[in-house]
């Protein structure tokens, strides 16, 4: 009898989780559907705005001359910029993701340590965002970890792009060999 009642919370329990994980995953692709594979990474350019618009010398100039009640909300409005800049950075990564996907499907030689070097990178880059998200509603120092959440998405844009070169140089050197000589 026990048994059965806990076996049938773990069941409703368990199906409740994958109608969320489901439905989150309807909207980010909805979100991500206008978005195009062709510019990834574009967020990443925004760094160093986001880096002064942290500055600690705009919160003490708002508390000398306005209020520390102004300079506390301005604090934690552009925390909230800070997480929406790490969401985008973490969009970005995971349409990187996609689009290696695609460039190892077109490439000959990949081999399955790089799907486990990926599959190990999206789950530290996840991992990471997570923490550093942690750190930003806690207020604690981000900035070094935010920076290389941010590299970690160039360095993936920028790999990216030159398997991208490589693929598309093999393929004109194919339509060159396969074109009839005059």
């Amino acid at each position: 009898m026990y048994f059965a009642l806990i076996l049938f919370l773990v069941a409703g329990i368990g199906s409740l989780l994958l109608w969320s994980l489901r439905r989150r995953e309807e909207a980010e692709d909805k979100k991500s559907a206008g978005a195009s594979l062709e510019a990834p990474g574009r967020n990443i350019v925004y760094l160093a705005q986001v880096r002064r618009a942290l500055d600690e010398k705009d919160y003490v100039y708002l508390e000398l001359r306005g209020s520390q009640t102004l300079g506390r909300r301005v604090k934690k409005e552009r925390r909230l910029v800070l997480l929406h800049y790490v969401s985008a950075l973490q969009s970005d990564f995971d349409r990187l993701l996609r689009l290696a996907r695609v460039i190892a499907t077109l490439s000959p030689e990949v081999a399955p340590t790089q799907e486990w070097e990926r599959l190990r990178l999206s789950l530290s880059f996840a991992l990471r965002c997570r923490v550093l998200r942690l750190k930003i509603l806690l207020g604690w120092g981000f900035l070094a970890q935010l920076d290389g959440v941010s590299q970690t998405v160039g360095g993936l844009a920028l790999r990216l792009e030159r398997a991208m070169t490589e693929l598309g140089e093999r393929a004109a050197l194919a339509s060159e060999l396969a074109s009839p000589t005059k």
